[in-house]
């Protein structure tokens, strides 16, 4: 799963908004985020208005690189759940389905023992979304094989528009 594109179509958008929405109201948190391991911002919920996004997503998929090897110098596969713990503001972050990157930011209104529990519940069905896009694009990528477009190579396009 880790080298398949992230193809994702409204519906599946609208899957995954609605968990993180109910997440933010379970939660009690200020802002949720779903970010891909590659960096870029999948979706968001909440009140976090003006933070920098890109460097959110950016920063967040770095650290679970950085984690990842880490992990693996003391023997263990990954650490999936992060916890940075501020003066007013805390994090939370979860791989899911080893893809996924769940941001939960929190303050003092709620607890780190409810957005375990209720981060718990949503990356269970934010897993099941995802596995299903998967499927959607390996049956798309196994139904275009043997189209016409299929020949055509990046070298191809790059031929076409060279001068």
């Amino acid at each position: 799963m880790h080298d398949m594109p992230l193809v994702m179509y409204d519906e599946d958008y609208r899957n995954v908004l609605a968990v993180v929405q109910r997440l933010v109201r379970d939660a009690n948190a200020k802002g949720i985020f779903v970010v891909d391991r590659n960096g870029q911002l999948i979706g968001e919920a909440g009140e976090m208005r003006g933070i920098d996004t890109t460097s959110l997503a950016s920063l967040t998929a770095g650290c679970i690189a950085a984690t990842g090897g880490l992990a693996k110098i003391v023997g263990e596969e990954e650490f999936p759940v992060h916890f940075h713990q501020g003066q007013k503001d805390n994090l939370h972050i979860t791989l899911v389905a080893g893809k996924i990157i769940l941001v939960v930011i929190f303050d003092d209104r709620s607890s780190l023992g409810l957005v375990r529990l209720r981060v718990k519940k949503a990356a269970t069905q934010l897993a099941k979304i995802f596995e299903e896009i998967q499927k959607k694009a390996e049956h798309a990528r196994a139904n275009n094989a043997n189209t016409p477009f299929s020949e055509i190579t990046d070298e191809d396009i790059d031929n076409l528009f060279s001068i």
